[in-house]
């Protein structure tokens, strides 16, 4: 990091010139991906300068600046120019606390336990100030050893971004409780909810794997209903300490409740689920819910938590996924949908043809582009984008399919699954812990996914659904995804 300060007085001219030298520098400046070493490092094209004027940034970046930039106006200010290691852009604006705070932990190699106890923070506060270092581009994280191995087939794909995570999800199926009885469930079988005291452990386990993998940690809260688990409020308190990014896979819930997440913290978002327009959502989820539901995203949105709606898919939805969406258009931060598991419950219904989903794909792209709330999530959509010369997406969990690999699903009792959505088991990991899960024969093999999209052009990123193989009585580990359309691998 360099640093330059300035003589009291500096007239604009001076300033803005110091600037934009600034600028010019950061973009020349090498910087790689990662961090060289196992630590976190300040971006080497990082400057800090002192100035005699604020709201430089806009104007040291670009000429003109972009329209409604704030005039610069004479007062100190800390200018921050760097070049995030992902784009050849520079960027300069006024450093915040939390950026100070991190570049202080890093220079100094401040320990971060003993930072969080000196300012009577939670541990996870210290974290999550780094992390948004990192993903401001600021700092540069060591590199992540949750990455696709050396003989993964890439196919035609040259993005290494699509091979190694940075992050970490356990999506954590806290209970089995529901206030729910849906035509599709997966999973109806009695589990004993995780006590307290097994979930802080688990949560203290989530937290050392991840940081003996050099990646951010994340905690999707699912069910069941989770915010039916009678510990919830203080495991959802105990994940947000450790500084775990939080979202909640549930139902419509009361106000009151929600006020009491967004007191410790505010999800990163909330998911619910709605299956069509108001008659078919109905008969699949129970009399009610869909009027509940969207009074429900009124709450979220009042309370500032961010929403998802999350569709199944099924041959009998299909035709109501778009007019869904337009009728939640502003209502909603973003929807979503997934192809039926035919699994459990599920498999008394019945997935499209292969030709009809590829017409729909079509139609929901074509969408997409005028709607931005619309979630782009299926492997196969980049079927498409392959056929039109189009950049590819990362897939269903950014890295095509990602069972086992950025992800895994843990149910009440422990017993971890490589996907949620068909049986996959990997292991317990309360008994085991979710190194030894994670690292089992039975993970590696869900994540090396199905032999038969090996020689794929665009393998990193689709994979295909296993659990829609599943569902069609398929072996998921040898024969493709039914629905897979495309031609010429």
């Amino acid at each position: 990091m360099n640093s330059s300060g300035s003589l009291h007085g500096h007239s604009l001219a001076t300033d803005l010139a110091r600037a934009r030298e600034a600028v010019d520098a950061a973009r020349a400046a090498p910087t790689g991906r990662w961090a060289e070493g196992s630590g976190h490092e300040v971006n080497p094209s990082l400057r800090l300068l002192a100035l005699s004027w604020r709201h430089l940034g806009p104007s040291a970046v670009s000429t003109p600046p972009p329209e409604g930039s704030p005039e610069p106006i004479p007062g100190d200010e800390l200018l921050l120019v760097w070049r995030p290691p992902w784009t050849g852009r520079a960027c300069a604006r006024a450093a915040e606390p939390d950026d100070l705070l991190a570049l202080k932990i890093v220079v100094e190699s401040r320990d971060r336990k003993e930072l969080a106890a000196d300012g009577a923070l939670p541990p996870g506060a210290v974290e999550a100030v780094l992390e948004r270092a990192v993903a401001a581009g600021i700092l540069l994280a060591p590199c992540p050893l949750i990455a696709r191995p050396a003989d993964f087939p890439r196919g035609e794909v040259n993005d290494d971004s699509f091979l190694v995570s940075s992050a970490f999800t356990l999506q954590w199926h806290l209970t089995q409780s529901c206030d729910l009885h849906c035509r599709h469930c997966y999973d109806r079988t009695a589990r004993e909810a995780v006590p307290f005291v097994a979930a802080v452990r688990v949560l203290d386990d989530l937290h050392a794997f991840c940081t003996a993998r050099r990646v951010s940690g994340a905690v999707s809260f699912s069910g069941g209903n989770p915010l039916l688990h009678p510990d919830f409020l203080e495991i959802y308190r105990a994940a947000s300490e450790r500084g775990f990014g939080l979202s909640i896979l549930g139902n419509p819930a009361p106000r009151e409740r929600i006020e009491e997440l967004v007191a410790i913290r505010a999800p990163r978002f909330f998911q619910v689920s709605l299956e069509g327009l108001e008659e078919h959502n109905d008969w699949m989820r129970g009399p009610g819910h869909f009027r509940r539901t969207l009074d429900f995203l009124g709450t979220l949105k009042a309370l500032g938590v961010s929403s998802m709606v999350m569709l199944t898919l099924t041959a009998d939805n299909i035709d109501q996924v778009l007019p869904l969406a337009e009728r939640l258009r502003g209502l909603v931060d973003d929807f979503h949908f997934n192809r039926l598991a035919m699994v459990g419950e599920g498999a008394s219904l019945r997935l499209p043809t292969r030709e009809r989903y590829e017409r729909f794909l079509a139609e929901y792209l074509e969408a997409a582009g005028r709607d931005p709330g619309l979630g782009i999530k299926d492997n196969l959509i980049n079927i498409l984008l392959r056929r039109r010369g189009s950049p590819l997406f990362g897939g269903c969990t950014g890295f095509g399919c990602g069972a086992a690999f950025n992800f895994l699903a843990l149910l009440p009792d422990g017993e971890a699954h490589a996907c949620r959505k068909f049986p996959s088991p990997v292991g317990n990991a309360v008994r085991d812990g979710l190194a030894a899960v994670y690292d089992s024969a039975a993970a590696r093999r869900y994540r090396g996914g199905c032999a038969a999209c090996r020689d794929c052009g665009i393998r990193p990123v689709c994979g295909g659904c296993l659990a829609v193989a599943h569902g069609f009585g398929l072996e998921p580990l040898r024969e493709r995804d039914p629905l897979c359309f495309i031609t010429g691998c």
